[in-house]
């Protein structure tokens, strides 16, 4: 594992990050698949490092266990959770106990290799009395696409709208994650469905970062009008977004390197012509890498000062600082929990940023099962 950092225009929006209150190779995803700062020149304080407040984080213990490759977490306002399962298209609302339900199923989902019921985001306009609308990001028989559904407490899941069609499927690469920014937009992390021209063409929505309104439109600011925030890319499993709205995406690498990116508007991120660092002028390189054994980056959340990123090949939760230094705006990843549960797929904040909910992914194909997988794992980040 490696950490590259430069300077770049974006960078500054990671300017005050710290402290929130609160594959690999081949086709497929994977190869085997406040104050007291010390004085600083010129009389002002230095600015308190997130490495320096980092507090371990408490130890596991399973939510839920029994599920069917649960891809994706998405919280409710009352601090339960829809948890999709990827292969049978279920979608479960798992409260803070452990009480499992079934709040309905996404029609339409073809599963195969990667593809299934993938993402999850709950709108922000969802209300305490839990009625609002729930999107998912699925594989149908033709493309993958986004939907919407109404959603309340009692009924579970309505009749579901096709929201965006037409963004390219395979086996593998399909991307994914979807969540809404601190913008109010839609956010969707797409793959190169194994067709590495899918990334940089403009005129394909494979291998992109989409923006969108919840309506499916480009969003109004949108200069380009086609949906297409960022593109060069070659799987995208991960959004987050730190302190300051500065967006952070994890990627599948191919043969070599894994990826942490900061996502530019309109930013080129290299693929297929660049894997991990060194992309040359116009191309935005990552601030962190890993070889590919020891990632393979799926889901990832912000909480407490840090980004989290749950690994599937790498069987482990990666810890990456945020400095609140724009030219070198992550410190040295950390890793957790290396093994002890075997492939890790989705990672989330609870609402209250006290803890993470993270789900096993190992009866997606590519693990060994173990007792109760797959499961749900919470992690408390406050003593």
């Amino acid at each position: 594992m490696r950490r590259h950092a430069r300077p770049r225009a974006g960078a500054a929006l990671l300017g005050a990050v710290l402290l929130l209150p609160a594959c690999s190779g081949g086709a497929g995803e994977e190869a085997s698949d406040g104050g007291g700062g010390a004085a600083a020149p010129g009389g002002g304080a230095e600015p308190p490092q997130a490495t320096d407040r980092l507090v371990p984080p408490g130890e596991p213990e399973t939510v839920a266990d029994g599920l069917e490759t649960p891809w994706s977490i998405a919280f409710l306002p009352d601090g339960s959770a829809l948890v999709g399962e990827r292969d049978t298209a279920r979608v479960l609302r798992v409260s803070p106990d452990g009480g499992t339900e079934e709040a309905g199923e996404v029609d339409g989902v073809s599963p195969s290799g990667e593809g299934g019921l993938l993402g999850l985001a709950v709108s922000p306009d969802m209300g305490e009395d839990l009625e609002g609308e729930v999107f998912a990001y699925f594989t149908s028989d033709s493309d993958n696409r986004i939907v919407r559904m109404p959603f309340d407490a009692d009924g579970g899941l309505g009749e579901q709208e096709t929201v965006l069609d037409g963004i390219p499927s395979a086996s593998f690469h399909n991307g994914g994650r979807i969540a809404f920014g601190p913008d109010g937009h839609l956010y969707a992390g797409t793959g190169d469905a194994g067709d590495t021209g899918n990334a940089p063409d403009p005129d394909s929505l494979g291998g992109k970062i989409l923006r969108m309104t919840p309506d499916g439109e480009p969003a109004p600011d949108d200069p380009g009008g086609d949906l297409v925030y960022s593109s060069g890319h070659r799987n995208v499993q991960g959004l987050a977004w730190d302190q300051e709205g500065a967006l952070l995406a994890t990627e599948f690498g191919q043969d070599t390197w894994d990826e942490i990116n900061v996502i530019e508007a309109g930013g080129d991120y290299g693929w297929p012509e660049t894997e991990g660092t060194g992309g040359g002028e116009g191309v935005i390189d990552p601030v962190v890498t890993w070889t590919t054994d020891e990632a393979s980056p799926s889901g990832a959340a912000v909480a407490e000062g840090s980004l989290w990123v749950a690994a599937l090949r790498g069987e482990r939760l990666w810890r990456v600082p945020l400095t609140g230094d724009p030219g070198d705006p992550v410190a040295e990843p950390e890793a957790l929990h290396q093994g002890e549960y075997g492939r890790l797929r989705a990672v989330a904040a609870t609402p209250d940023g006290s803890e993470l909910w993270i789900t096993t992914s190992n009866r997606d194909g590519r693990g060994e099962p173990r007792d109760g997988d797959d499961r749900i794992l919470r992690i408390p980040l406050r003593g």
